[in-house]
C-alpha cells in the first residue's frame, strides 16, 4: 500500500469501496497510526453509507479469520493472535483474501459455518445500525469578518445568524446541540426538537432552548441575551456564588450579565425585536447616549466614530439608523443636535459646539 493515506473521494463500485477499507485497516493496524489518520478515516467514513458498511464488515471478517487462526494453533483467549507486522500493502491483500477467497475446509460441520456467517452479517449489521443511529457528533466553526452579516444553516433545521466580527462553534450530535460563542452576536433560530435540547455556552453561562429564537451577545464587559420568541433557560455557571442558578426568559426578556450579576428586563416584544434589527441593516435606539450609539456604530464599521468631550458623549439619541452609513449618521448630527464632526479616512470624530 502507498505511504499516502487513502482518498476520501467516494469511490464508486463495491469491489473499489472494499478495496479502500482494506488500505485504511491495513494503515490502522500498521503502527504508524497517528490523530491525523484517525480523523481522515472518520470523514472517508460519514461520506457514505457503503463506506461504513464495507469497513465494518472487513473488520468483523479479519478479526474472526485471525480467532479462527488461533483455534486452529490451540491458542486460548477471545481476541485474535498476534499478527507479525507485514507491509501494509500485504496486510491489505491479507483482509480481502479473508473476505473474498474462500477457506479451506476444516472437519466442522455445516451448521457451524451457518452460524459463523450469521454472526458475522449480525455483527456488521447491528454496528452499522448503531453507528448511523447514534453517529459521531458533528463539529463546525463559523465566522464573520468586520462589517459582514451571514447566515448559516444547520443540518437540525436550525439557522444561526452572525452578527459582525462573530465567532462561534456549533457541536450536533444525537444526544445534544451546543454552541460556544467566542466573540460577537449571534441570533438562534432554534428547530424544535424537544429530545435534543439547544445549548449556547458564553463565560460559562449557558441559554438552553427546545424550539425558540433568541439572541446572544458576548462584549467585552457583559453578556446581553435577548429572547423574541419561546421561552429560554439561562444557566449560571457551576462556580458562581449566585443565588438564582437558573432563570427562565420567555418572550421579551433582556438578560444583561455583568461578572455573576444577572438583570433580567421585561420589554414590550415589539422593543426586544428592534435590539436584533442589525440582521436587517439597522440599528434602532430609544434615549441612548451618543456614547451609546458610536458603540454600536463601530461594531459593524472600520471607520471608527469618536466622542470627543462628555458633552458630547451625554447627547440622548433615538431613532433608527443604517449601521453601513456612518458618515450619513454624523451629518445628520451636524445638521439637527449642537455636533461638530471632522472627518478622515480613518475616523470620524464628533465634537460638542
Amino acid at each position: 500500500m502507498p505511504n499516502a493515506t487513502p482518498t476520501n473521494a467516494a469511490p464508486k463500485d463495491s469491489l473499489s469501496i472494499e478495496q479502500a477499507a482494506a488500505e485504511w485497516l491495513a494503515r490502522r493496524n500498521s503502527g504508524h497510526w497517528q490523530d491525523a489518520d484517525e480523523a481522515a478515516l472518520q470523514l472517508w467514513l460519514r461520506a457514505a453509507t457503503q463506506h461504513r458498511i464495507a469497513f465494518l464488515r472487513l473488520q468483523a471478517a479479519w478479526q474472526e479469520s485471525g480467532r479462527l487462526q488461533a483455534l486452529a494453533a490451540g491458542q486460548r483467549g477471545s481476541g485474535p493472535p498476534p499478527r507479525k507486522q507485514a507491509a501494509p500493502s500485504l496486510r491489505r491483500d491479507q483482509m480481502l483474501h479473508a473476505t473474498f477467497r474462500p477457506r479451506a475446509r476444516t472437519p466442522v460441520k455445516r451448521t457451524h459455518h451457518y452460524a459463523i456467517a450469521a454472526a458475522l452479517a449480525c455483527c456488521a449489521f447491528g454496528a452499522t445500525a448503531m453507528w448511523e443511529r447514534h453517529p459521531p457528533a458533528t463539529v463546525y466553526a463559523f465566522n464573520t469578518a468586520l462589517g459582514e452579516i451571514q447566515t448559516q444553516p444547520l443540518a437540525d433545521g436550525s439557522h444561526i445568524t452572525l452578527a459582525s466580527n462573530s465567532r462561534v462553534d456549533v457541536q450536533l450530535s444525537h444526544q445534544a446541540r451546543n454552541i460556544s460563542l467566542h466573540q460577537g452576536e449571534a441570533i438562534f433560530d432554534v428547530a424544535k426538537d424537544p429530545q435534543r435540547p439547544f445549548s449556547v455556552e458564553a463565560e460559562g453561562y449557558h441559554a438552553i432552548a427546545v424550539g425558540t429564537r433568541f439572541s446572544v451577545r458576548r462584549a467585552p464587559d457583559e453578556l446581553r441575551v435577548v429572547v423574541t420568541e419561546g421561552t429560554v433557560r439561562l444557566e449560571s455557571p457551576a462556580s458562581t456564588a449566585s443565588s438564582t442558578p437558573s432563570a427562565l426568559l420567555p418572550a421579551g426578556s433582556v438578560a444583561l450579565i455583568h461578572g455573576r450579576d444577572v438583570l433580567v428586563r421585561s420589554l414590550p416584544l415589539a422593543e426586544a425585536q428592534h435590539l436584533l434589527d442589525w440582521k436587517n441593516g439597522l440599528l434602532v435606539f430609544r434615549d441612548a447616549t451618543l456614547t451609546e450609539v458610536v458603540t454600536e456604530f463601530n461594531r459593524f464599521n472600520a471607520r471608527k466614530l469618536v466622542v470627543a468631550d462628555a458633552e458630547a458623549a451625554n447627547l440622548q439619541i433615538g431613532g433608527s439608523f443604517r449601521w453601513d452609513n456612518e458618515e450619513g449618521f454624523a451629518r445628520l448630527l451636524e445638521v439637527g443636535f449642537p455636533i461638530r464632526a471632522d472627518y478622515s479616512s480613518a475616523q470620524i470624530v464628533l465634537h460638542s459646539r
